[in-house]
């Protein structure tokens, strides 16, 4: 079992903030501090780091709202092409609103959206129209021909001198995104050079979580990473400009590395000094994440098994078409190179034991046999399997929140007839190609019966406690099987496996 209690979100919030605000005081009080990951709901620092809030980076901004604002920036291309943020299932577009709501809800305002790489996308077009009719203000940023090689274009009226301009109040503007890719470096350099040309001193500085720059390189946490950003092509490496400069070792990855002295050219042709203010990539970095470690086998072993749900989370892409085969193999190689399988994941040899089970129960029957487990959180796995009342996903949660209600595994708490209405609106209404109810429709069941039946109330009840717990199917999850496992917040994987002969499977 892994502990939870690896990471001290507190003494991690009070290095983080003095950090921030002592980089402010080293410029005219105005800092253009690039967000990198999730600003909010970091589940991967939260599965790497366990005892990681997943939201403190938006207990950091409320520390210090008296002192910044945000900014997000989407690239444009995302929207006109719907790029989809994986782990929410929504769209580029949805997901700048999401973020919008997200923050408002801590009572954080977004002042504005830019779009980036901005080249008259429709789609783009359409969403900033949605925008400004909900009170966003909306900038525009423009592609530039030759970025970012091209210094002297970059730094002039054709290069961030064309962009809009952002009106900003606050010391600190962060500078956010719904995912990578999206032009946050971009967008701060371009406010960065318009400000001396108006005469102002203002600074750059990131924030990237990861990789954790003063952790060996090859520290699993490290390794994680470069698995959470195969499709990036990302991977670690020894900053050799802080190496060279401090004689010291630190962690920085590739894209920042080999950016570095185009950046430190970009920053010194807009103050027209030969000091960047920066000697590495680390240097331009607030990052604290390391110094709220307070167990390293902890999070050694927490990251590993990241690793793995990476090389499962691939592999289904893979299967499915939106993934690519250099990416799987990559995912692959890291796994294999941490010294660990498919099989240390505690959920999937009980997982397939559970579809050949089944398989030997139903000999001689045509099908597809599917097997479920979950790791409750103190340990114990639960099994589920497919039948023609339920999907293996549903059966397994249903013997999970049984189990933790202490109910006994032969009672039942989903009511016969309402099943069986379930089945006649598929069946015969919806004419859908298989009664057996997904997650999602299993949940609506759950709580339809807890109306009338105590067990089933008290097991609904149990629910919330899956939150953050370790699932594994052999086969390909439905949509509202990976709908209710999201709902749930339950970390998945599947081995990918058709659950049926049908191209088209709900």
């Amino acid at each position: 079992m892994i502990k939870n209690t690896c990471f001290d979100n507190n003494k991690y919030l009070e290095e983080q903030t003095k950090e921030i605000l002592e980089r402010v005081k080293k410029f005219d009080n105005k800092l253009y501090l690039e967000f990198g990951g999730k600003i909010c709901f970091d589940y991967h620092a939260a599965r790497v780091l366990p005892g990681y809030d997943p939201n403190v980076k938006m207990r950091l901004l409320e520390k210090l709202k008296d002192y910044a604002e945000i900014i997000i920036s989407v690239y444009a291309k995302d929207i006109e092409q719907g790029r989809v943020r994986g782990d929410f299932g929504i769209t580029y577009d949805l997901a700048t609103l999401k973020l919008i709501d997200d923050l408002k809800s801590w009572k954080l305002d977004v002042t504005s959206v830019v779009l980036t790489r901005f080249e008259n996308e429709p789609a783009a077009v359409k969403f900033q129209r949605k925008l400004e009719r909900l009170g966003i203000k909306i900038y525009r940023h423009y592609r530039i021909e030759g970025y970012p090689f091209d210094v002297e274009k970059i730094v002039g009226p054709e290069g961030y001198g064309k962009n809009d301009y952002i009106e900003t109040k606050k010391p600190v503007v962060i500078v956010t995104a719904p995912g990578p890719g999206s032009g946050k470096l971009s967008v701060c350099l371009s406010q960065f050079y318009h400000d001396h040309k108006r005469g102002m001193n203002s600074g750059y500085a990131k924030f990237e979580t990861f990789p954790i720059w003063n952790l060996p390189l090859k520290h699993p946490v490290n390794i994680a990473y470069e698995a959470a950003t195969v499709d990036l092509a990302d991977f670690n490496l020894i900053d050799p400009h802080h190496l060279e400069t401090y004689n010291k070792i630190s962690v920085n990855y590739n894209r920042d590395v080999e950016a570095f002295p185009i950046l430190k050219n970009i920053i010194m042709k807009i103050t027209g000094s030969k000091d960047s203010y920066y000697n590495s990539p680390t240097d331009m970095g607030v990052n604290r994440a390391g110094f709220g470690i307070v167990d390293d086998e902890g999070v050694k072993l927490a990251a590993r098994q990241e690793i793995i749900r990476r090389f499962f989370r691939h592999n289904l892409e893979f299967a499915i078409g939106s993934g690519t085969k250099e990416e799987f193999e990559r995912a692959k190689a890291i796994m294999e190179s941490s010294g660990v399988k498919p099989e240390d994941r505690p959920v999937v040899l009980p997982a397939r034991a559970a579809a050949e089970e089944c398989k030997i129960k139903n000999k001689g029957n045509k099908g597809y046999f599917c097997g479920a487990a979950i790791e409750l959180k103190n340990g114990k796995i639960i099994t589920g399997k497919n039948s023609s009342l339920m999907h293996a996903a549903s059966s397994a949660i249903i013997n999970a929140i049984k189990s933790i209600a202490g109910i006994d595994d032969a009672t039942h708490i989903l009511k016969p007839e309402i099943m069986k209405d379930l089945s006649r609106l598929k069946k015969e209404i919806l004419s859908l190609s298989s009664e057996s109810l997904n997650l999602d429709e299993i949940l609506v069941a759950l709580s339809i019966s807890a109306h009338a039946d105590n067990n089933a109330k008290g097991a609904l009840s149990k629910l919330k406690e899956l939150r953050n717990c370790e699932l594994h199917s052999t086969h390909l999850p439905t949509p509202g099987d990976e709908a209710g496992l999201r709902k749930l917040g339950i970390n998945f994987t599947t081995d990918a496996i058709p659950s049926s002969s049908l191209f088209f499977n709900i």
